[in-house]
């Protein structure tokens, strides 16, 4: 019994003197730590610390106070040291590496952007939806109200002095043009232009005999008498009576009814059965 109880009473000696080991061993790297954060503070180089390592790799051992220590909590207690140190001297900041970009720059400052095409295209792909454009016609639009053509007529009235410069200036080009081709294509501007004032000029001259007889069935209304309206057979016989006077007043009456004749001539040759079909 007696070697049992010495073996015990020799390994907790052992254990006692380990344990006073690592306390004094504590307490000397509790100094370190405070000098080096002196010289961290003053800026004064950590030779200390480099001294110490130089000291430990070129003997290959510990010191002499630590030799009871294992290789194990040495190795621990320097890395723990070259951290701290390697913290005070970068001041606590995490240095980052570079990423790659995953989209690249743009080429100028209007440009698109240049997508990886490692990337894949997604099924469903995003499309940006676009206003449509409603275009408005504002002649068949009621926006634009109710048209009226003696409005329309008064509120575009300027227009007539454009047109009329216009056809001058036509005319004068004409005069002086020498080119066949640039000639002919004048003569039809102009021949269309005068086309288009007189059909103007007869339609207002409609709109005026209108509402002449508006005028007139207004008037006879008011008397207690009852209106009528004319058929568009009985106006268009009204037309030709007007249209008669003027070319019988002007002396184009006689030119005008051999063209009619010469028309009704074609019309009723056309309508004739052909030799062939006989």
């Amino acid at each position: 019994m007696r070697p049992r109880q010495e073996g015990a009473g020799g390994r907790a000696r052992a254990r006692r003197a380990r344990a006073v080991a690592w306390g004094r061993a504590a307490a000397a790297d509790r100094e370190e730590e405070e000098e080096e954060e002196e010289a961290a503070a003053a800026g004064r180089p950590l030779g200390r610390l480099k001294a110490a390592e130089s000291d430990s790799d070129d003997s290959g051992s510990p010191p002499s106070d630590q030799s009871h220590v294992s290789f194990e909590e040495l190795l621990r207690e320097q890395s723990d040291m070259r951290t701290r140190v390697c913290k005070q001297v970068t001041g606590g900041k995490k240095t980052t590496k570079p990423t790659k970009a995953t989209v690249k720059q743009q080429q100028g400052k209007k440009g698109p952007l240049e997508m990886s095409a490692k990337k894949p295209v997604p099924f469903l792909r995003q499309v940006v939806s676009v206003k449509k454009k409603v275009h408005r016609d504002p002649r068949f639009d009621d926006l634009s109200g109710e048209y009226k053509p003696e409005i329309f007529m008064k509120t575009y009235s300027f227009l007539d002095s454009i047109k009329k410069q216009e056809k001058e200036m036509v005319q004068k080009q004409l005069k002086k043009c020498r080119d066949v081709e640039q000639k002919e294509k004048l003569q039809q501007l102009l021949n269309r232009m005068t086309q288009q004032e007189q059909a103007q000029k007869k339609q207002q001259k409609l709109r005026e005999r209108e509402l002449f007889f508006k005028r007139q069935q207004r008037e006879l209304a008011k008397q207690g008498k009852k209106p009528f309206f004319l058929k568009k057979s009985e106006k268009r016989k009204l037309e030709l009576a007007e249209k008669y006077a003027e070319l019988k007043r002007s002396g184009k009456l006689e030119s005008f009814l051999n063209k009619k004749r010469k028309r009704n001539a074609i019309k009723d040759k056309r309508r004739l059965p052909s030799q062939q079909d006989l």
